[in-house]
């Protein structure tokens, strides 16, 4: 198959694909998504076999207005209107519980949904050319990093999809939070760019998904994400990432630090490092380009472990990616 990238110019062309049940990549605010029409089962499982995904593993349904919202769900709160009038389009993700017409291939074998609304101008008119909700995880390899840009895309699922939209760098850099309103207490399910701290004022008391995941209730909760083709560990300090990058260097490994700037002021020149810039946002904006760039040249990353309460959805990204490893 001959994957075609194109921008606007394909809009038409790629909501037709969806409605026919075939594969398109396309650019959200946080990330780009691997779409197909979620109502259509065997569309869907086009997905998990493209990407090589669990088919456990749920799928977020992306509309492109509220109005749509009870085509995808069913007993939709009130709560659930008030905030996507205040956080979408956006990097908000609901899970509500689902309609008859989302076949659970599409939810992960679950009775609940979650449903967004991505900020970005190609997203939303392709939705809209496709005339369906479209169901999209990101577009790259089951476990791989996250793609900010088309050609991430390109390199993971060349010759697996048909089409990639190319709607330039994403915005916010990691996938949406995904909010759980089907419980007594809402619970955030994976953390993002809208935090508890955002949420609560609306909600009252707002919960965080801890512990050991048996059940994937959202997307990247149960398995290894992010991941890169080389090993990489985090590091805490500049003076550890110095030491284990001097250990790695005698032992014949390329090594590379990236990290922010506060950290990497105290790593010399002669280190190689990719920074990813001194606030939490633009940290989350670089943190999987870097990766990527990172994974082509060097054979050993070591990446900035974040304690900050602000970086708490940039951390949670990081130790995936590290599968948990941290000097």
């Amino acid at each position: 198959m001959d994957t075609i990238i194109g921008k606007e110019e394909l809009l038409e062309e790629a909501g037709s694909l969806i409605r026919a049940g075939q594969l398109v990549a396309f650019p959200t605010e946080t990330v780009y998504g691997l779409g197909a029409d979620a109502t259509n089962e065997k569309a869907v499982a086009s997905i998990f076999e493209a990407k090589g995904r669990p088919q456990d593993n749920p799928l977020i349904v992306h509309i492109a207005s509220a109005d749509e919202l009870k085509n995808v769900a069913r007993e939709v709160p009130e709560s659930a209107y008030e905030l996507m009038s205040i956080f979408s389009p956006g990097p908000l993700t609901i899970v509500l519980k689902k309609q008859n017409g989302i076949p659970k291939i599409t939810t992960g074998g679950l009775d609940t949904v979650g449903i967004r609304i991505p900020d970005h101008p190609l997203a939303l008119k392709l939705i809209r050319s496709a005339g369906v909700p479209v169901a999209a995880p990101s577009a790259n390899r089951s476990g791989r990093i996250s793609p900010t840009e088309a050609e991430h895309v390109y390199e993971d699922m060349r010759g697996r999809i048909p089409m990639i939209l190319d709607g330039g760098k994403t915005r916010v850099g990691i996938e949406s939070t995904v909010l759980d309103l089907t419980k007594e207490t809402p619970i955030i399910l994976r953390p993002g760019a809208v935090t508890a701290e955002m949420l609560a004022p609306f909600l009252g008391k707002v919960k965080t998904k801890g512990g050991e995941v048996l059940v994937a209730e959202a997307p990247g909760m149960k398995y290894r994400h992010y991941a890169p083709v080389c090993p990489a560990s985090g590091v805490k300090d500049a003076r550890t990432a110095k030491e284990i990058y001097n250990r790695q260097l005698s032992a014949g490994r390329h090594p590379v630090i990236i990290a922010g700037e506060e950290l990497l002021r105290d790593v010399p020149g002669q280190y190689a490092v990719l920074s990813l810039g001194s606030s939490p946002e633009s940290a989350m904006g670089s943190l999987f380009s870097s990766l990527r760039k990172a994974e082509k040249v060097y054979d050993f990353i070591l990446l900035q472990w974040f304690d900050a309460e602000e970086y708490a959805s940039l951390q949670n990204r990081i130790e995936k990616a590290c599968g948990g490893n941290c000097f």
